[in-house]
């Protein structure tokens, strides 16, 4: 069956997104927080954190700033959404074009539905006791109020420094520190690979600039 370019991003979409929040799920309903899975020793763990803030547990300006965030989020979504529509409809643009910014929104809804569903839906999740899926006395926060779900941890450099280090001698060392999530990885990645390999798509002259002529090498 030979799918067009739309149903086949929309697939990457769904599968996306349905894998971030089955994992959000699962840690949710089965982990309390600071319960930690080794997967490769002590270099990949299932860590689970939650954050009221932006990607790899960063906080913005508490309540309001929360809010804020949330519906920026949902600005941000829907602009990109659009955008991503608008440019598999121009049959000139790349297949990881798409890919790259699929790959971008993917990682703004995932986060948003922790913000906007998740205090509504959960109980809350505490140091001692797992959350419950739809509790009888009601989530743990009011519409978009809720917590990311963050439980991807790469501590791969975890030592002490030595005495003679030009900074912070003696003290503890991880690399990599940041935990985060399947939807705050799809950003990471969808970026990183538009800059790496489609660069020229973005820098490259407009057809309407050009006289109708596209300088794109892409």
């Amino acid at each position: 069956m030979n799918l067009s370019r739309g149903k086949k991003i929309t697939i990457l979409v769904l599968l996306v997104l349905i894998a971030d929040q089955i994992s959000k799920i699962w840690i949710k309903t089965n982990m309390t927080l600071g319960e930690s899975i080794s997967v490769l020793g002590n270099w990949f763990k299932i860590y689970f954190i939650e954050n009221n803030g932006m990607a790899f547990g960063m906080q913005f300006g508490g309540l309001a700033g929360k809010l804020f965030l949330t519906l920026f989020r949902l600005v941000l979504a829907g602009f990109i959404l659009y955008y991503l529509n608008k440019l598999i409809k121009k049959r000139e643009t790349p297949f990881g074009v798409l890919v790259g910014i699929a790959l971008i929104f993917i990682g703004a809804v995932g986060n948003i539905v922790d913000s906007v569903f998740y205090g509504v839906i959960f109980s809350e999740s505490t140091f001692t006791q797992t959350a419950v899926m739809f509790p009888e006395g009601g989530g743990y926060a009011p519409l978009l109020f809720g917590k990311v779900v963050d439980m991807l941890y790469f501590p791969i450099i975890h030592t002490t420094l030595p005495d003679w280090f030009p900074f912070r001698a003696g003290e503890e060392f991880i690399f990599f520190r940041p935990i985060f999530n399947i939807a705050d990885s799809c950003i990471t990645v969808g970026v990183t690979y538009l800059i790496i390999f489609h660069r020229k798509y973005f820098t490259s002259v407009s057809p309407s600039a050009s006289g109708g002529k596209s300088v794109s090498g892409s």
